[in-house]
């Protein structure tokens, strides 16, 4: 199979889809490989190590998308991209579709063959593909949150960890799952005072029994969640429904009851946000205020850090990429039910139920 990676054109998105090791082991199993001029280069991998590991250079983004019958990349295809998709073309990356109707009309009308990274799921309900960015974003959030508190960005001028006589920040984290326990060990970790919610009671007795004493848990609801945010420095959105829109925790009458120069990370921004006043940002302007509270809702939170997110990216990718170039989607979607549960859009038609349903579009089973 001919495989393609673009350079990513995605405000200061420095990741790249495919490592110089992860293109060597494509081109031994037979496949070329063909890399764009400097797509590598944001995440510290030239294109002579692209060239050394067996890989070809090609000078544009036009070309790399012409030549290749399967396009692997890190974040969705954005309006420019959207001409250069073709018919039968595999296009293997992060999509969220169901926060974006523009870029689902254009891949049903590009009749390519969309598997997104976040669909991809196990049998435990893992997803294997989310995970690794997902631990860096929930890790990332407490950094950068951290961050925000500071005076001279806008925040309460509160240290996150507090000194001996002052008391802690107070951090809130909705959401227990991979991003939510990356943020909270971060927090945990810098000494805050943190509590995370979750609407499972297992997997808050799980965060219970494995995270540090001051993590504390509490069920998730409306009511739970306002009575926290008065008190509540730094809140962390980090709820994800596979595939689909994420669930609106705080509303605008809720953001009201945060003092002035609290900040709210919204991890969630990708499938539309847990905060009904969250707007995707971009890491050259990542926050804005409303009512006094900060907000930063970065559409791309690893990618600024993409040596550690693109070999993070790779290690978990790779082994799916090989599937799918070996065997060609049919097969590698018949043999491997997880890979199957990626596909998206297949010749024009959505075949994921969540995402059919977020813009009451046709949804058709992939049997058919």
């Amino acid at each position: 199979m001919i495989i393609g990676v673009p350079r990513e054109i995605k405000n200061n998105e420095n990741r790249v889809a495919l490592t110089p090791a992860g293109a060597k082991e494509l081109v031994k199993h037979g496949h070329q490989v063909f890399v764009q001029h400097t797509a590598g280069e944001g995440s510290g991998f030239s294109d002579a190590l692209y060239e050394a590991a067996g890989a070809q250079i090609l000078p544009s983004i036009e070309e790399t998308y012409a030549r290749a019958e399967m396009i692997i990349k890190v974040k969705e295809p954005i309006e420019p991209e959207y001409a250069l998709i073709g018919a039968g073309q595999i296009v293997f990356t992060y999509f969220h579709f169901a926060c974006d109707l523009p870029l689902t009309e254009a891949m049903m009308k590009s009749r390519a063959v969309c598997i997104a990274y976040e669909t991809v799921q196990l049998p435990d309900g893992a997803l294997p593909l989310l995970i690794p960015m997902s631990e860096v974003a929930g890790r990332m959030s407490i950094q950068e949150g951290a961050r925000f508190l500071e005076k001279p960005q806008g925040g309460r001028g509160v240290l996150l960890g507090g000194v001996p006589g002052v008391k802690p920040a107070r951090v809130l984290i909705l959401g227990a799952g991979v991003v939510g326990r990356n943020a909270a060990l971060m927090a945990a970790g810098l000494g805050a005072d943190v509590t995370i919610t979750d609407i499972s009671l297992p997997t808050l007795r799980n965060v219970a029994e494995t995270m540090p004493r001051n993590v504390k848990t509490l069920f998730s609801s409306h009511h739970n969640i306002a009575e926290e945010l008065p008190n509540t420095d730094l809140v962390i959105g980090s709820v994800l429904i596979p595939g689909a829109k994420a669930p609106h925790l705080v509303t605008r009458d809720m953001l009201r009851l945060m003092r002035h120069g609290s900040v709210v990370v919204d991890v969630a921004i990708d499938q539309g946000g847990c905060f009904e006043t969250s707007h995707p940002t971009t890491h050259a302007e990542p926050t804005y205020e409303i009512d006094g509270v900060v907000h930063y809702a970065v559409a791309n939170i690893p990618g600024a850090v993409p040596y550690t997110s693109t070999l993070a990216l790779t290690n978990a990718t790779l082994p799916y990429a090989l599937q799918l170039a070996d065997k060609g989607w049919q097969r590698a979607c018949e043999d491997d039910h997880a890979l199957a549960l990626g596909l998206n859009i297949v010749d024009g038609k959505i075949v994921y139920r969540a995402v059919a349903e977020a813009f009451g579009l046709p949804y058709t089973p992939l049997n058919l």
